[in-house]
């Protein structure tokens, strides 16, 4: 069976350059993940820093996890939150929640290195309505598993005999998978929907060698083995596929046209929950 791989295109935000190979027009979602940014590594020097303003989000749920660095998550729910390497930030917007990402005070004074992923996950219709919610997770509560040069770490889902406490709305897997030179690690079939992404160093999937930061989804029920070349990092995502397709329109993601529209004028109008001591929004793109 062929395996697709997604080469991602190149975006900035708030002077963050990233890789994004979810959405693409070869694969729209992966289970209910319908967005994947990898904020690649980058070096602020002292006085500046990543800066992502007052923006809304409606029907998903983001989740940021940091390799480098570190990020303060602010929202409209009253969260103020410091998330570190290796953290789970999870936001479920719901039927609307606005929040701010940036820098630490601190890290913006003497300087920081940033580097890590957010991905969006689709909810599912019947909780698209929901209430938002925030919950962090830090490193030390997720599980692992260390074999063979293999180690495991479920961000969010379940896979590989493990289950995070991240509270996901639908069947996920979510993974961060590290092996060293020479290690194998067989990539189960547990999940309909999967896909690979690699971080860094080199590896072969079966023997086929793995384009460095570029997706791979993988058909269903097919077993795999991944080798690793040289010591290397990649993360894997998967779950059941969406109950039926999503629209995505700047930052709201809804099963129905109605709901993009609804949202779009209540953020352009000013009607929209407000993050607490925070004035500068990102105003609705045209």
């Amino acid at each position: 069976m062929t395996i697709l791989t997604i080469r991602p295109r190149a975006e900035e935000v708030a002077g963050q350059p990233i890789l994004r190979p979810l959405p693409s027009a070869q694969c729209r979602s992966v289970g209910p993940f319908v967005f994947f940014d990898h904020m690649l590594e980058a070096d602020y020097a002292p006085g500046s820093g990543m800066d992502v303003r007052q923006h809304p989000h409606i029907g998903l749920s983001t989740l940021t996890y940091l390799f480098e660095g570190e990020l303060q998550h602010k929202d409209s729910l009253g969260s103020d939150q410091r998330v570190r390497p290796g953290d789970v930030s999870w936001m479920t917007a719901g039927r609307g929640v606005a929040h701010v990402e940036r820098t630490p005070a601190d890290l913006v004074a003497s300087g920081s290195r940033a580097h890590g992923l957010q991905v969006w996950l689709a909810l599912p219709r019947e909780l698209e309505g929901c209430e938002p919610s925030y919950n962090h997770y830090s490193a030390a509560s997720l599980p692992q598993q260390e074999s063979l040069g293999v180690r495991i770490r479920l961000i969010a889902g379940n896979g590989f005999c493990l289950e995070s406490p991240v509270p996901v709305l639908s069947p996920t897997l979510y993974a961060d998978l590290q092996l060293e030179t020479g290690a194998t690690l067989t990539i189960p079939s547990e999940h309909p929907q999967r896909a690979l992404y690699l971080v860094d160093g080199e590896a072969l999937l079966d023997d086929q060698p793995l384009e460095p930061r570029s997706m791979v989804v993988l058909p269903e029920g097919v077993e795999y083995v991944l080798s690793a070349c040289s010591g290397c990092q990649l993360v894997m995502i998967g779950g059941a596929p969406l109950d039926g397709p999503r629209r995505m329109n700047w930052n709201f993601v809804a099963s129905s046209p109605d709901l993009i529209e609804q949202a779009r004028s209540r953020w352009g109008a000013g009607d929209w929950p407000v993050v607490p001591g925070e004035t500068s929004r990102i105003e609705l793109p045209a």
